[in-house]
């Protein structure tokens, strides 16, 4: 089972940026589709951006589109979120999730993630106003 350890989060002002980082370990990385996901005080946890092994194929959150980017090296094992231009209502503990998926190429649903995947402890992100 592969284990994923997230870094990268802190206390950042609206209007930054910042780039979180999940290390995976105990896996073939590259058969791993993975994803990021958030969760805040009192609220459900929420997808956010979730790529496939080859790192071709790239799905957002539509509402994070253009602000936030997922990418991943296969030769580090790492799988990255870039996050541009944060604003408060970003705030939230982000989660790395790992989840094998049908092939290279494919990404697996939310659903999938969330009922067969393998998570991180997550790691804060704060934006102040």
């Amino acid at each position: 089972q592969v284990q994923l350890v997230e870094s990268g989060g802190g206390l950042v002002q609206a209007g930054d940026s910042l780039t979180l980082s999940c290390a995976a370990s105990g896996g073939t990385f590259s058969s791993y589709a993975m994803g990021w996901f958030r969760q805040a005080p009192g609220r459900e946890r929420e997808f956010v951006a979730r790529i496939s092994g080859s790192g071709h194929t790239i799905v957002y959150a539509d509402s994070l589109k253009g602000r936030f980017t997922i990418s991943r090296d296969n030769a580090k094992a790492t799988v990255l979120l870039q996050m541009n231009s944060l604003k408060p209502e970003d705030t939230a503990n982000y989660y790395c999730a790992a989840r094998v998926a049908a092939s290279f190429w494919a990404v697996p649903s939310t659903r999938d993630f969330v009922d067969a995947g393998a998570w991180g402890q997550g790691t804060q992100v704060t934006v102040s106003s």
